[in-house]
């Protein structure tokens, strides 16, 4: 047959057979992609890399045949030729290694078959393919990076890299070497290889290599005429290394005879797998590509209208008053629900069906909408009517700005956000465009697409009437088809209770908590913004005067150099990228013992960083109505229960420093009243207790001794009058790295003793407290029989990885397994009593308010006439929230700031 030899057209032609080195990009994609992981903590740059390259080649080439190669583990013939080939190379890191079955998934998700073979490497498979499918008159792409295959180009064989873009053919190689490709082999049995630990002949080089063999044409004309070396040295190391010479050009040369039958048909390349590599990209939580493979829905009938006569609306309202139940979404102008202005509501009543009320748009967008008022005035007696079920979508954020416009949503029943949570609280994105492709294989209309993006994006009340109302009723449409889908699945999983009893009841408690705010004293704010200031102009002085010259402190590589070539400390890592050192908080903590520098830097990183984070940014984060903060409280993100907050994120102040806590004291009550702080008192060790019966843990509670004193008395082997400070420290960390199954090595690092002796403390510990280690082992046996792990109020946190292969993953989930039970039971039981004390103020018309929660403490703001009443009604509710074997404590404190309460 004709062969055409232009690359383009070989890369484009139907009889062309793509090879695709999958080993080289699967590490090449491992270290181009950075810190990619799942919300489990596995890593999955490796998996996305490769799926990004692999998409690039089908996109881009069509290919109508192709294969995927790989190594396979374990020695090759060129280790029997050779046993210390490639011994200089690493193992595959541990956490490359856990992705190869998933790339391999990808791989078979594709429908591109998998080549692999026990003694031999990738390479020899594409050699040999290449060399059969060129027998059998087909044209040849090896895709790969790697320069060993340049001696496999060929008139019909070329190589494209397509990570970036080059493709080598034989004019190229022939121009780039000045010799045809097999020679190349030659060179490199001189010049050896490194990467390979193919020794080649000492001395000589890869260009001096080239010299050679473009001079005598091969290995064999070289050593035929090796007195003509004019260079005696190089002519001696050439004649004493002959053997070596050969025997690397044998190690480089890639096996094209291997006992392989091609099959072209096998090499069909067929349409992807669309379900499967959804399903594998959904478990990834790669939501792009999890969209991109979507298989086709079928195609109903959208019933989306706009709302924009009274007539319309009055009919709606009715409609409304007579169903049990409707979802519900807003549509506003910022994402702040204490800033946002309302511009629309949608509805829908039943799936394909869904309405739009605008509202709030602009006279350009949507010219014929009703008033406000107008809209209120029909829709809001609907939304008031507690005897109709609301479904929403973060309902809460609706709640809050619909009682902003006069309008106090009543009938809330499900928030389809928190299900998909309670369901795979591991999960992180539980946003509408998520739940639609895990539930429903449906791809929502994006915010960019109606309202842009970048420089020309526009707030949604300028969008125009027709993109709104498909945008803003796929919303309300989306939501209650998710419920749909979402209900049962709460039930099957056991967590109704939880979804109704706790989540649920929680969301308006938090909806009081965020409208209510706190206040900042904003004088005192800028006060610490200067102190902070001054002490970092000093500091930084220090460091000047330490390092001998002056620096940008914030630049890693220029206090690299300084840490480690100026002042010689020891490197304890490389960044990210291989680029340089690493100067992260790990480090600097360990150098710190060796030098004051880096305790300077630290302390400085400190300030700067509770500077621009607290004391400057509170104050632009201060409301223009209310004057007060505003911190928004969420139900999804934490997967063990947990609340956590944002703008501004109240539980990362760090109070174990004095300028941590003076940043509390900038958290004020209104004018002559008081902040009163109540702390659980060791609420997690009180639940191992209670988990464990451990007789030891169990007496010290009810005895109301001094936990981590008794622990120090248990671990150390001594009285309790021997008990020093340091001592008690120490035996509180062990308490609590217990809890978060820290090991040998991490105690160690955190009490700055040797490994052997953190491993004595920790065998110490359990030696006296069996009835702990009894509790987590069995707590791990039970996981990995249900492959989950759950709390005393039936939250379950999925473990599929309790017995994955990889060590660092499975011990992960392992210990999961054992905090969970303990973090997660704490987060519960402290929401059940936000619950009660919130509905307890409203029953006794208490005019305290509960304003903030933040881990273990929760913060009101109490009147002077209600503070016996208050802290007795909290103290009460808090303590007595759950029977448990062990008393709940709750520690109480009173103050005219928050750092006074606490």
């Amino acid at each position: 047959m004709s062969i055409n030899t232009n690359p383009d057209n070989i890369m484009s032609d139907e009889n062309t057979i793509y090879l695709i080195d999958g080993s080289a990009y699967m590490y090449r994609a491992f270290h181009a992609v950075r810190g990619l992981a799942n919300s489990t903590g596995m890593p999955t740059n490796a998996v996305y890399g490769f799926t990004r390259m692999l998409m690039k080649l089908i996109q881009e080439r069509s290919p109508a045949y192709a294969a995927m190669c790989f190594d396979a583990r374990g020695p090759t013939f060129r280790h029997t030729l050779y046993p210390e080939y490639k011994a200089n190379r690493p193992p595959m890191p541990e956490d490359m290694a856990v992705q190869v079955p998933y790339i391999k998934e990808v791989t078979r998700g594709f429908q591109i078959p998998v080549y692999e073979r026990q003694g031999v490497e990738a390479d020899d498979i594409i050699g040999t393919l290449a060399r059969q499918a060129e027998e059998a008159g087909f044209r040849v792409v090896m895709v790969t990076g790697d320069k060993d295959f340049v001696q496999l180009v060929t008139e019909h064989a070329v190589i494209w890299d397509p990570m970036k873009d080059t493709t080598r053919d034989l004019a190229a190689i022939r121009k780039e070497y000045g010799m045809d490709p097999e020679r190349v082999i030659d060179v490199m049995g001189l010049s050896g290889d490194t990467s390979d630990n193919v020794p080649g002949v000492p001395g000589i080089g890869p260009k001096t290599a080239l010299e050679l063999i473009r001079t005598f044409g091969s290995m064999e004309g070289l050593y035929e005429n090796v007195e003509r070396i004019t260079r005696k040295k190089q002519q001696e190391k050439l004649v004493a290394f002959k053997d070596q010479a050969f025997l690397s050009r044998k190690l480089v040369t890639i096996d094209r005879e291997l006992p392989m039958d091609f099959e072209p048909e096998t090499l069909k390349t067929r349409p992807p797998d669309e379900a499967a590599l959804q399903e594998l990209f959904k478990t990834l939580e790669f939501s792009g590509l999890q969209q991109a493979f979507s298989p086709a829905e079928p195609k109903s009938e959208k019933r989306y209208k706009a709302i924009c006569d009274a007539d319309a609306l009055t009919r709606l309202a009715g409609r409304l008053m007579e169903i049990d139940e409707f979802s519900v979404d807003t549509e506003t102008t910022d994402i702040d629900p204490m800033r946002a202005k309302l511009v629309g509501i949608s509805v829908a009543v039943e799936p394909d069906e869904a309405f739009y009320i605008p509202c709030g748009h602009t006279a350009d967008a949507a010219p014929h909408q009703l008033p406000m008022k107008t809209v209120l005035e029909n829709i809001g007696p609907v939304l008031e009517n507690s005897d109709i079920r609301k479904i929403g979508q973060n309902i809460k954020y609706d709640w809050i700005v619909l009682s902003r416009h006069g309008v106090h949503l009543k009938g809330v029943s499900a928030d389809t956000m928190l299900a998909s949570y309670l369901i795979n609280p591991a999960k992180r994105a539980h946003n509408l465009d998520q739940i639609a492709l895990d539930y429903l294989n449906h791809r929502m209309i994006t915010f960019q697409e109606v309202a842009g993006k970048g420089k020309t994006a526009v707030t949604f009340d300028r969008v125009p009437l027709e993109k709104a109302t498909d945008y803003a009723a796929e919303d309300a449409d989306i939501t209650l088809a998710a419920w749909r889908k979402l209900s049962p699945k709460l039930s099957e999983a056991g967590l109704t209770d939880l979804f109704y009893q706790v989540e649920m009841p929680l969301v308006p408690v938090l909806m009081h908590m965020e409208q209510a705010g706190i206040t900042v004293d904003r004088n005192r704010l800028r006060e610490l913004s200067g102190t902070f200031s001054d002490q970092m102009i000093s500091i930084e002085s220090q460091i000047y005067d330490l390092a001998g010259e002056t620096f940008n402190i914030n630049s890693s590589q220029q206090l690299g150099y300084i840490l480690f070539e100026k002042l010689k400390l020891p490197a304890q890592k490389r960044t990210q990228k291989k680029t340089g050192f690493s100067t992260d908080v790990d480090v600097l903590t360990i150098l710190a013992d060796r030098h004051e520098l880096p305790a300077l830097v630290l302390r400085y990183r400190s300030l700067s960083k509770l500077k621009s984070t607290y004391a400057d940014a509170l104050l632009e984060l201060i409301h223009p109505e209310t004057g007060r903060i505003h911190t928004s409280f969420n139900q999804t993100v934490a997967a063990t229960g947990r609340l956590s907050s944002s703008d501004p994120n109240l539980q990362n102040i760090p109070i174990r420093t004095d300028e941590g806590r003076q940043i509390r004291s900038a958290f004020i009550p209104r004018d002559g009243w008081e902040l009163m702080s109540a702390d659980y008192s060791q609420i997690e060790l009180r639940l191992l207790a209670h988990y464990s019966k451990d007789p030891i843990l169990m007496k010290a509670f009810r005895e109301d001794e001094d936990i981590h004193l008794r622990t120090a008395t248990e671990v150390f082997q001594t009285f309790p009058s021997f008990i020093t400070d340091e001592l008690r420290r120490q035996a509180k960390a062990i308490n609590f790295g217990i809890i978060y199954g820290m090991s040998a090595f991490g105690l160690s690092k955190q009490l700055g003793i040797s490994q052997k002796m953190a491993q004595q403390y920790i065998d110490n510990y359990f030696a006296r407290y069996k009835g702990v280690k009894q509790f987590m082992e069995t707590a791990i046996e039970t996981a990995r029989t249900t492959k989950q792990t759950s709390t005393l109020l039936g939250r379950i946190r999925p473990l599929p990885d309790i017995a994955a292969a990889n060590r660092t993953i499975r011990q992960f989930a392992e210990r999961t397994a054992i905090n969970t039970p303990l973090q997660g039971t704490a987060a519960d039981l402290i929401k059940v009593a936000m619950i009660r004390v919130d509905n307890a103020l409203a029953e006794k018309r208490h005019h305290a308010a509960m304003l903030l929660s933040v881990h273990d403490e929760l913060v009101f703001e109490v009147p002077p006439e209600e503070k016996d009443a208050v802290a007795s009604l909290v103290r009460n509710i808090m303590e007595n929230i759950w029977q448990l074997d062990v008393p709940l404590k709750v520690n109480m404190a009173w103050g005219k700031t928050w750092e006074e309460a606490h």
